[in-house]
This record gives structure tokens, sequence and C-alpha cells, in this order.
């Protein structure tokens, strides 16, 4: 069986923004009266510019960059959650984007309601979903609460539903965003562990993260994202000692490109 792969050739992505104020009921009878015409206030933000990147299985690439840099807009991309205004994306196996835990739940619905939901949002069938309820319910440790809506929940025991839920998977490529901090201390460990397990059997993992020694720590490759650009590609410590640099106040840089390995 071909093995699992994600590719992105020459990806662009632009979104178009209306930036025409809001007139009162008087200035539009004014305009009207004196004719007056104004332009449509529309701009548009690049937030991907020509991204090649290619992903076969064993890869786990960490992916850095400062906020509004195109870190997350790559993720739902790849996803397929936003088509590029150019370019190609390609991949093949089962992909998971872990990148809102908890954006599809329903707070109307019990626990087990809004896991069923969660696994058919992520292309689970509801049978498939319904033999992982119990050890869902168990590790976030909700079973007296199975039947009950979410809205009744506390955060913490929200958050615990969300991601264990999120983590109930198979995938073969798995898209990480910002998603290791959940629940209470206690149950922060039990988190990290079954996170860790979720990234060992994936095929192909994408992490974006502002925890830098994850990136280290969980990927073999890393880039780093800059106004929607790849300005750095190599080993995770080259490229996160880097970024690190560029981040510093003192120099005043531009980002420094960093080999493709």
């Amino acid at each position: 069986m071909p093995g699992s792969f994600v590719t992105l050739e020459q990806v662009r992505l632009r979104f178009r923004h209306h930036t025409a104020r809001t007139r009162s009921l008087k200035e539009s009878v004014l305009n009207l009266l004196l004719q007056r015409r104004y332009g449509g206030g529309i701009s548009e933000i690049l937030a991907l510019d020509g991204i090649d990147l290619h992903l076969a299985e064993g890869d786990r690439l960490g992916v850095v960059g400062d906020n509004g840099a195109g870190k997350s807009s790559l993720l739902r991309v790849i996803a397929r959650i936003y088509p590029p205004t150019s370019g190609r994306v390609a991949s093949r196996g089962l992909l998971v984007p872990l990148l809102e835990i908890g954006a599809w739940f329903n707070m109307e619905l019990s626990g087990v309601e809004n896991i069923l939901l969660t696994g058919a949002v992520m292309g689970f069938s509801r049978r498939e979903m319904l033999s992982r309820v119990d050890a869902v319910l168990d590790f976030a440790e909700l079973g007296a609460f199975r039947d009950t809506p979410v809205k009744y929940y506390s955060t913490g025991m929200t958050q615990r539903l969300a991601f264990t839920v999120a983590t109930a998977v198979e995938p073969q490529i798995l898209l990480l965003d910002e998603v290791f901090s959940v629940g209470d201390i206690r149950w922060i460990e039990r988190a990290r562990e079954r996170m860790r397990a979720l990234i060992d059997r994936s095929r192909i993992l994408v992490l974006v993260s502002h925890q830098l020694h994850q990136i280290e720590q969980y990927c073999t490759r890393a880039v780093w994202l800059h106004a929607g650009r790849i300005v750095g590609a190599g080993a995770p410590g080259e490229i996160v000692e880097a970024y690190r640099k560029g981040l510093s106040p003192v120099s005043g840089a531009e980002p420094a490109s960093v080999a493709a390995i």
C-alpha cells in the first residue's frame, strides 16, 4: 500500500478584507443628495506566499513564527479547510487536524452526544465512535456525567472531554496547533503522555507551537514562517536557535534564512 504524504507546491493564500465603515443615516442621506461616491474599501491579506513543502512517512515537522506569520493558515490549507488561492495541495492518508479542541461541541448535547458529534466532524462513523465512548469517558474522568448536557460542565471538565475525544483516533497525518495545555495541573501529565502516544502512532506530524522545546522534542524537521513565507528550514535545534535570535529586540534584523534539509 502506498505511503502517506503531504505536498504543497507554490501555495498562496489570500484573504479579502472589507474595510468600508458604517455610515449614519444622516450621512447616507447627505451623500445621496450631494451624489458623493466612495470606494468599496477592500484590501487583501497575503497569508501564505509561495509555500513549497513535501512530507513523507516518518517526518515530524515543527512550524515556528510570530503571531500572524501564517502558521495556522498553513495547517488549515493542509487540512483543506482553506482552499489555496493558487498552487497545489495534495496528501494521502487519514488526516486528523487538532486545531481548535472543542470547537465542534454543542453545549446543549450530552457528553456522549458530543463524542459522537466530534467523531463525525473528523470523519469517523457512529459505530467507530460508539466503540470509543467508554474509554473516552474513563480517561476524561467523566463517566458519571455521560448523559449530562455539556453546558453544565465546568471549564476543566469540558477541556478534559474535548481533549480526550480529539485524541481518541488513529491518524496517519496529524496536524497539531497549540493543544498541549488542557485541564488542571493534576491532569496535565496524563494528557501529555496521551499526546506523546498519539504522535508516536501517527505517520506524519505537523506541529505548530510557541513552546519551542516541544518543536525540539517531537520534531525531526522545522520551518520558520515570516509574513507567509518560509524563511528558514532545517534541523529543529538550528531553526529554534535562529528564531530565538530573530526575536531579539536589540538586533532588529530580518529573519535569517537557514538552508533547507
